[in-house]
């Protein structure tokens, strides 16, 4: 019996409701085969980072979701919530549900540093930072100790701009958000008065997006400031910022160029960007108290220079640190990873068994899971059409005969796991903008799961 016909649908299943996971639903949903979609999520509440990682100052990137809605709506769509693939229910009996089995679970925890001191209480991963301000379950009950006057980010990226931002900001700048409360309270009380944002090469090299570093610029309580001799490039950095790859970092160069003519004019705070520094290790008595940056030189050829140590130190006093270089994907067990990346090795999105092996077939990968944590929310549109195109073109290699959601509920069931389904998060989607009125925000988010399972039951 041929697969994806009205009398046998391509059954797929989808792990991670994000970005790319919703852009391979719409992907196959679109193609010329009936399919049944169903995309289950470890979590109670769909989107991924569009809900926990996108800054609350930030809601136009969050307009991604009424696209998701949308998608949602389709009849072929179906939500599997509050599921954690590998702990209820097994990667491989997905594999006996479904024709295939697409991962988009997203890359989940921080690098490191690898440096001596990195696990001092004060020093703290930007990912945890983020789910804590946003409301993600996994994070609510993170403390940061926001009593200390100076504060230091490191890395030179948006999500290092989303953290020193929200650092820098006024509680009156984030109150109509949707900041979960939680943090608002944490913020008013903070002390911070500097934060330090450290890159280890230069200005021309930094990866904000323009328009996020312009922010600063407009911060009510807040001066952002670069020492203008660190705007002298050297010779390949104003090559770079001369040739059309170089546009975006020729602005950045240019805003960096308005915070080194900033007056003081007696902010609160001050937000310090600083470039050409390692960190080689964090000190202090049982807590952060230093961190201590070798001093870097640049070389190589353009947009390939490389930043090396130069053997001069220098130290920042700090008691607390975030840092912000770069994402990895977590394993799943029975799924193949590839741990020197990060990610689940593939071809294209088929996955294989290891970097360079052979194809499992019947599974795929897409988003930042199968090729690292790069791009825009967009990007991961390419990136999913890629992959559902891998498995359009397998399906007549696919065993035929598979149960699909009944035989995925019938397994759910067995394990005794509370899952949820589209409408149910209706609900507390619903319950949250309730919340928020009143507060003048978007809404107000639930930050644990006892309360969106009480709310997606009522």
């Amino acid at each position: 019996m041929s697969i994806g016909t009205e009398s046998n649908p391509l059954k797929v299943a989808i792990v991670g409701s994000g970005p790319s996971g919703f852009y391979a639903t719409e992907a196959l949903i679109k193609s010329d085969f009936v399919v049944e979609v169903d995309l289950i999520e470890r979590l109670p509440v769909p989107f991924g980072l569009v809900r926990s990682g996108v800054a609350p100052d930030h809601p136009k990137l969050k307009q991604a979701i009424e696209v998701y809605k949308k998608i949602a709506q389709s009849p072929e769509f179906n939500f599997v919530g509050n599921v954690t693939v590998g702990q209820d229910i097994k990667a491989e009996d997905i594999q006996k549900t479904h024709h295939a089995v697409i991962y988009t679970c997203g890359a989940e925890t921080d690098r490191k540093l690898g440096i001596p001191g990195e696990d001092l209480l004060g020093s703290y991963t930007a990912t945890e930072f983020v789910g804590w301000y946003n409301g993600h379950p996994d994070y609510r009950d993170r403390t940061f100790d926001l009593s200390h006057e100076t504060a230091i980010v490191i890395g030179q990226g948006n999500v290092a701009a989303d953290v020193s931002r929200i650092l820098a900001k006024s509680v009156d700048e984030l109150k109509h958000t949707d900041i979960s409360q939680h943090a608002l309270d944490a913020l008013a009380d903070s002390k911070i008065k500097t934060i330090y944002v450290v890159g280890r090469r230069g200005p021309a090299q930094a990866k904000f997006a323009s328009k996020e570093l312009k922010e600063f610029l407009e911060i009510e309580n807040c001066r952002p400031y670069i020492d203008p001799k660190e705007l002298e490039l050297n010779e390949t950095s104003q090559q770079e910022l001369e040739m059309k790859e170089g546009r975006g970092n020729k602005k950045n160069v240019e805003i960096f160029q308005k915070f080194a003519e900033s007056e003081d004019t007696g902010k609160p705070r001050t937000c310090i960007s600083t470039f050409l520094k390692s960190p080689v290790r964090l000190e202090g008595e049982g807590r952060l108290e230093k961190a201590v940056f070798e001093i870097n030189e640049l070389s190589g050829e353009p947009f390939n220079q490389s930043a090396k140590g130069t053997g001069e130190t220098m130290e920042i006093e700090c008691g607390i640190l975030f840092r912000s270089i770069g994402y990895n994907g977590v394993p799943i067990p029975g799924v193949p990873f590839y741990d020197r990346w990060g990610t689940i090795p593939n071809e294209n999105g088929r996955i294989t068994t290891e970097q360079g092996g052979d194809v499992v077939p019947g599974l795929y990968t897409a988003g930042w899971i199968k090729r690292g944590p790069s791009g825009i929310i967009g990007t991961n549109r390419a990136c999913a059409v890629e992959s559902v195109d891998m498995l359009l073109e397998d399906v007549s290699k696919l065993p035929a005969d598979k149960p699909g959601r009944e035989g995925l509920y019938k397994i759910l069931d067995a394990n005794s796991v509370q899952y949820i389904n589209y409408d149910q998060w209706m609900k507390i989607d619903a319950a949250e903008v309730t919340a928020g009125e009143p507060k003048g925000k978007p809404r107000e988010k639930f930050t644990r799961r006892e309360e969106m399972l009480a709310i997606a039951n009522n």
